[in-house]
């Protein structure tokens, strides 16, 4: 399945003018980089993949339509997958935009 194109739309309207934004295709879908480390995706799967603080994952499942991201039958600490009930609307979308953009910033830089 290919990701949403109004999707990816959105969250470029969000993070538009950042000039350390950099885009990326990855798993199926559109990865929004800061300094070389994703901050949120527009998910080849539906919704959005947002990379948050290991240690404020086990919080943020329980929010509606919040769920770990999986790989291979296994979930990964710190990413999280929001299914498209839960990034419908922009004030549903953007806190999780938020959230990934200021993860990914607390990061060092990739080379």
């Amino acid at each position: 399945m290919a990701y949403d194109e109004d999707l990816a739309n959105r969250i470029r309207e969000l993070i538009a003018g950042d000039p350390a934004v950099t885009e990326q295709r990855m798993f199926g879908g559109l990865a929004f980089l800061i300094g070389g480390n994703m901050s949120v995706a527009a998910s080849g799967q539906g919704g959005v993949m947002v990379r948050v603080d290991p240690d404020d994952t086990a919080a943020l499942v329980t929010k509606p339509h919040a769920r770990p991201f999986e790989m291979r039958g296994r979930a990964m600490q710190g990413w999280l997958r929001v299914d498209p009930a839960g990034v419908r609307t922009k004030r549903q979308l953007e806190p999780w935009v938020k959230r990934g953009v200021a993860y990914a910033r607390s990061l060092p830089p990739k080379r």
